[in-house]
Parts: C-alpha cells; sequence; structure tokens
C-alpha cells in the first residue's frame, strides 16, 4: 500500500471516529433529562411490581380526610389506615409521598412516581382514561359550600353565576361546574392550586364567597368551622376510590380483590368507625361556643390539662374534651347531683382522690385525669386502642359496675366485649326490662355513655389543634 493510500486510510478513520464521538455527545445530550429525571425520589417505580421491591409507593395528600400526622406525630386519617391494610395483606412496606393538592398528586402518578393514588379521588371518566382505576371505599356528594352569613346562598345550578366560586384545581369540582357552566350562561369560577381544606378556611374567614368539597370534607371540617354552611348539593352520589399508574392492571387486580373480600369489608368498617361514624349532626350553636371558648378559657386552663397527661399519660387533649363535655371549663360548675367542678366530680370520688376543694381548676382537672386512667387501668391490656380508651371513657359516664354489666351481656349475645362497634350497641340495652332485671348493677341509663364518648370524640378532634 501506498504512503498516500495510507494517509487516506488513516484520514477516513479519524473522520469515522469523530462522527461516531459527535453521534455519541448528541445521544447523551437527547438522554441527559431523562437520566437525571430517573434520579428523582420515586420516578419510574410504578414499573417495579410491590412483588418485586416489597414496597407499595402511595402518593396522597395531607388533610384529615386523606393523611395527616396526629399531635404525637403518628400518621392517621381514612387513607392511610386502608392502604395500611392492604399493604400489609400483601407483606409489603408502604412508602408514602405526601403532597398539597390533587394535581400534585395526579401528577405524581402519571409521571410514574408511584404505584398508587390513595387521595380522596372520585372516580371519573376522565381520570379512568388515563389510569387504572382501583377500587372505591366512600360515596360522598359534591356540595356548595358558603359562609352562613352570605345573603344570597345558591339554591340551584342557575344561582351559582351570582357568587363567586374558586375550586381547587384538576379536581372533579372543577368538572362537574365546567359541565354546569356550559348549560347555565354566566357561570364562572376559579381554578387554584389550593387544597380543598384551605378553600375552606378562606370561606369561613370571608375570603372567598364559596367552595365546592365533598361532603365526607364538609362534616369533617364544619367541626372546626361553624360558619360554613352547605348551600346545596352539586350532585347525586359518587364514589372515593384509588387509582394505579396506568398499565398496573395486576396491582389493580390485587386491590380490587383485597377490597372487595371480607378482610377489605373490615378494613373500611373500622375506617368509617374511626373517622366518620362517631360525628353527630351538626350543632352550630355548640360547635360555636366551643370554638369561641378555646380562645376565651382554653388558655387558662391548657397548662392543667399538659401537667395532667405528664402524670397520668391520658393525653391532654382527649381530658380538654372530657372536662368540656362536663363542665365547660367553667370551674365552678354544679350539678342538681352533686357533682361539681371542671371535671364534674362527686363527692366520694373527689375524697377518695384527695382532693380538698372540687372548685379549685388544678386538683379537679388532675383528680378527672387520675381518675379516667384508673378506669383505663382496671380494663384487660388486651382490648386494643382506641377501643380500650373508648370503653375507660364509659365507665368514666356511667360507672365500672354498669360496663362490667354490659361487657357480660354483649358475651351473652354474642357480641365482642373488647370492641366499642359492639359495645356501643349493648350499652343502651341496661335500660331495657328485657335484661337489666337479670344484671348484677341493675338498670342503667345506657344511651348516655355512647352519646358521652361520641361527643368526647368530636370535641377532642377540634381541640387537638390547639395542643399541637
Amino acid at each position: 500500500m501506498t504512503e498516500r493510500s495510507l494517509s487516506l486510510e488513516r484520514r477516513e478513520l479519524m473522520d469515522s471516529f469523530h462522527i461516531r464521538r459527535l453521534l455519541t455527545a448528541l445521544i447523551l445530550l437527547c438522554l441527559l433529562p431523562w437520566l437525571l429525571s430517573g434520579c428523582e425520589r420515586g420516578s419510574g417505580v410504578a414499573q417495579v411490581h410491590p412483588d418485586e421491591s416489597g414496597v407499595l409507593v402511595v402518593v396522597t395528600r395531607n388533610g384529615p380526610t386523606t393523611y395527616y400526622l396526629d399531635r404525637h406525630e403518628r400518621p392517621s386519617g381514612p387513607e392511610y389506615d386502608l392502604v395500611t391494610d392492604f399493604a400489609k395483606a400483601h407483606g409489603w412496606e408502604v412508602d408514602w409521598m405526601v403532597v398539597d393538592s390533587t394535581a400534585q398528586v395526579i401528577d405524581a402518578l402519571e409521571a410514574g412516581k408511584a404505584h398508587l393514588a390513595a387521595s380522596g379521588l372520585t372516580h371519573l371518566e376522565s381520570r379512568n382514561q388515563r389510569f387504572e382505576r382501583g377500587p372505591a371505599h366512600t360515596e360522598v356528594t359534591q356540595q356548595v359550600v358558603c359562609h352562613r352569613d352570605l345573603a344570597s346562598k345558591p339554591r340551584q345550578n342557575a344561582d351559582l353565576a351570582n357568587v363567586e366560586i374558586a375550586v381547587t384545581a384538576d379536581s372533579s369540582y372543577a368538572e362537574r361546574l365546567r359541565t354546569l357552566a356550559s348549560d347555565h350562561e354566566g357561570l364562572s369560577f376559579q381554578e387554584v392550586n389550593k387544597g380543598t381544606e384551605r378553600l375552606l378556611g378562606e370561606v369561613a374567614e370571608k375570603a372567598l364567597q364559596c367552595t365546592v368539597a365533598d361532603s365526607n370534607i364538609v362534616k369533617v371540617n364544619r367541626r372546626f368551622m361553624p360558619s360554613l354552611s352547605v348551600a346545596m348539593d352539586l350532585t347525586e352520589g359518587q364514589n372515593l376510590g384509588w387509582y394505579l399508574a396506568g398499565g398496573a392492571t395486576e396491582l389493580a387486580e390485587q386491590a380490587f380483590g383485597w377490597m372487595n373480600s371480607r378482610e377489605g369489608d373490615e378494613a373500611i368498617d373500622r375506617m368509617e368507625r374511626r373517622h366518620y361514624a362517631y360525628i353527630t349532626e351538626f350543632d352550630f350553636v355548640d360547635l360555636r361556643a366551643l370554638n369561641r371558648r378555646i380562645e376565651d378559657r382554653l388558655p387558662e386552663y391548657k397548662e392543667l390539662f399538659l401537667a395532667a397527661e405528664e402524670e397520668t399519660d391520658m393525653p391532654a387533649d382527649l381530658l380538654a374534651a372530657l372536662s368540656y363535655q362536663e363542665s365547660h371549663w367553667n370551674p365552678n360548675a354544679r350539678s342538681p347531683t352533686g357533682v361539681r367542678g371542671m371535671m364534674m366530680l362527686t363527692q366520694n370520688t373527689a375524697r377518695s382522690l384527695g382532693v380538698t376543694n372540687r372548685l379549685d381548676p388544678e386538683q379537679s382537672i388532675l383528680a378527672g385525669a387520675r381518675y379516667l386512667e384508673d378506669r383505663h387501668r382496671r380494663l384487660p391490656e388486651h382490648i386494643p386502642e382506641p377501643d380500650r380508651l373508648f370503653l375507660a371513657l364509659a365507665s368514666y359516664n356511667v360507672g365500672r359496675g354498669h360496663l362490667l354489666d354490659a361487657r357480660q351481656l354483649a358475651r351473652d349475645l354474642g357480641k365482642d366485649p373488647d370492641s366499642w362497634s359492639d359495645m356501643r350497641e349493648v350499652l343502651p340495652l341496661l335500660s331495657d326490662e328485657r335484661y337489666y332485671p337479670q344484671l348484677r348493677y341493675g338498670y342503667a341509663r345506657g344511651y348516655e355513655p355512647v352519646h358521652f364518648v361520641r361527643r368526647i370524640r368530636n370535641y377532642r378532634d377540634v381541640l387537638s389543634q390547639a395542643f399541637d
């Protein structure tokens, strides 16, 4: 081969080398955003089934009807409970991705950053086309919520054109309002990147005239915001449930299978009892008074409740709720039966607990906490919480003897004496002449402890924010 031929071959090789380098650089440049996005938390996790990784990644939003941390910084909420039970049934851990809005939930699921969205999402045809629809667990109605002082509340769809409305972006509420706007001239609304609870707060503060929220969200939040008023229902019943990443058919089938099983039914029942069933019909006057007294009276006694918690391990917000139920935080409260003070103690109970003055708030609160702790300690340790705590409250109200009678009656009737769900059905039978003549302690107004526990749970939910 001549020197000229070698030179030409060398140049051709060099040109080919540079072309390959250039192509490689171009490919890397194109792939760089994808490679970088792959390093982000959760990206692409939907491609790996939890059976392989052992981890179920779930996106949710922060709120009282979805997922939140309680005052002891423990995860709680309806969606948290259901997902935890679902994952436990399959031996998976749960990695929670908590975001602020429905739009962020949708974005995370669409980007493949989570296997499952458990965020109180309404099942909509538009969402069914984008994702794998999961099982439903709750039925709700969309409600238009305004401030109770608003003079011209909407009562029918056409009236919506006369009020200012803002709703969460990318929500089922926005989709419903868009449909109505096509049929009602002048109807307009804003889509904003704010959570539903935040918008309800703006309505309560008169910063916004009206918003739209699911009935379960309204039910929970009206206890904290008693100035909210339901103006009208915007829909009939709709299903709330889970959504899964597109193509996750196997995981969707597992979710449906679990939710529709006996185990799933029991999990839904527990969730409803824990988060919704005890909430009574809305009492504006009562809750307005409670919220006013949280500002006016609670600060004077808050440290006493915290000190009582320190000594007895009975939660301070629970003690405050108990005291509000008993006396509305009036240290001079008195009943016709002779019970007195912040915790409405009988003279004999107060004396047994070392109280020298039932009208002294410090003595009364600490004694009430000790008495509740004693009711709790005397119950069998195997009773799970929060059932054991609810039974202790019932004992505080109706007396330990009557509670023991009710627990035995529960056994006789094939009910579970360790389950508050069963016991709240049995306790009213203490006033039923078919049963109380055979009971050791006889007749008792058994409905009272059921209502007593329900109201304290309601009050505690409202009060808990004051102890955060």
